[in-house]
């Protein structure tokens, strides 16, 4: 039996912020932030409002510091410019009367020394290389080879996470994201097949999921717990995998309902990929945790209407049909067609391809 999609638009509430409907755009790299500073562009506060229907807009991932880069033309949130160019994001967007929390993202080991200070390797839990590839000016190309991060750096990196979410509030976002997932720093921690370390950061599982739980307190010192969100990612990716991720996930998941933050937003499976990637119980990790549960990976409108009406999530996210679909909402509310994305402008590029998107409204109009 479907299940009534009507359960996409009802309202939802997590502390003080009423979401107006169900609907997740989930966190979107683009790689159009002007270099050399990384601001976001001007039509970066064309883009996100145009999207602002959205029960929740999450930015796309936005390093804490340039050694948490590992792509081109991604934004960052650690100086005074890119802090101003936010504040011109997050004011067009509640203008259109939307909502927007930041992704922070630090992706350890999956860098370049052409993107790290200095030309310095980047960091991970341990010197292991990842076969996975980054995105430079020449394309796709082979991560660099990482150091293991000195116990006595540790402490930096949670006072970045802290200052990105300072540097957050004060751009004007509603909330933060702190990117857990995808095989970027927290997640190498967190799983055996990236974390060899021998310190209080490896071997149990206690220790590996202990920065994760660190790096929202730090955010925590900073924000309500209720605008506090974090990403996980059970499956292996970015060549980050576990021996037992129902464990570590499990264990992590308990940890952030006792921290009480606002929501998890698990990818379930490989995005754009095997939604069973992993032998992980989700709707196990979802009865761990009493906060907002949002889902994601390649669900469409009769899944979340269904993951919604059961009580398997409490929202649902959506990438790549947020990309060529600015009115998703709206399109789903009338069960509309949806426009194809154009992939070559996924990464880079200019305007074409980013807000270029017509809404149904506009279609029809043209015809």
């Amino acid at each position: 039996m479907t299940a009534d999609a009507s359960v996409l638009f009802q309202p939802f509430t997590f502390g003080e912020l009423t979401l107006p409907n169900r609907i997740v755009m989930a966190p979107l790299t683009r790689n159009r932030a002007i270099p050399p500073g990384l601001v976001p562009r001007e039509s970066s506060a064309t883009y996100y409002a145009q999207r602002a229907s959205a029960g929740l807009l999450i930015s796309e991932a936005t390093q804490i510091s340039q050694q948490g880069q590992g792509y081109i033309n991604t934004p960052g949130i650690y100086t005074k410019e890119q802090v101003a160019g936010w504040r011109k994001v997050t004011d067009a967007v509640h203008k259109a009367g939307g909502r927007i929390f930041i992704q922070l993202w630090h992706v350890g080991r999956v860098s370049h020394v052409a993107l790290q200070p200095n030309g310095g390797a980047p960091v991970a839990p341990s010197a292991i290389l990842a076969k996975t590839k980054t995105f430079l000016e020449t394309g796709f190309v082979d991560v660099s080879a990482p150091r293991a991060l000195e116990l006595s750096e540790i402490p930096g990196i949670l006072r970045d996470y802290e200052q990105a979410a300072r540097n957050a509030k004060e751009a004007g976002f509603d909330g933060v994201e702190i990117h857990g997932a995808n095989g970027y720093l927290l997640d190498q921690f967190m799983k055996d097949g990236s974390n060899k370390r021998t310190d209080a950061y490896g071997g149990s599982i206690e220790n590996r999921v202990r920065l994760t739980v660190e790096t929202v307190d730090a955010v925590l010192k900073v924000w309500d717990k209720s605008r506090v969100g974090i990403r996980l990612s059970p499956a292996p990716v970015n060549d980050a995998a576990d021996s037992d991720p129902q464990a570590v996930f499990s264990h992590v998941v308990k940890k952030l309902d006792h921290l009480g933050i606002g929501y998890i937003h698990m990818i379930e499976g490989v995005t754009q990929g095997d939604r069973n990637a992993v032998n992980v119980d989700y709707g196990d990790l979802r009865r761990s945790f009493r906060g907002a549960y949002i889902a994601n990976n390649n669900y469409d409108r009769a899944m979340a209407a269904e993951a919604i009406a059961s009580g398997r999530a409490d929202l649902v996210a959506f990438g790549r049909l947020y990309i060529s679909n600015p009115d998703l909402v709206e399109r789903f509310q009338l069960n509309a067609k949806l426009s194809e994305p154009d992939r070559p402008t996924f990464y880079g590029g200019d305007d074409h391809g980013y807000t270029d998107y017509p809404t149904l409204q506009e279609i029809q109009r043209a015809v």
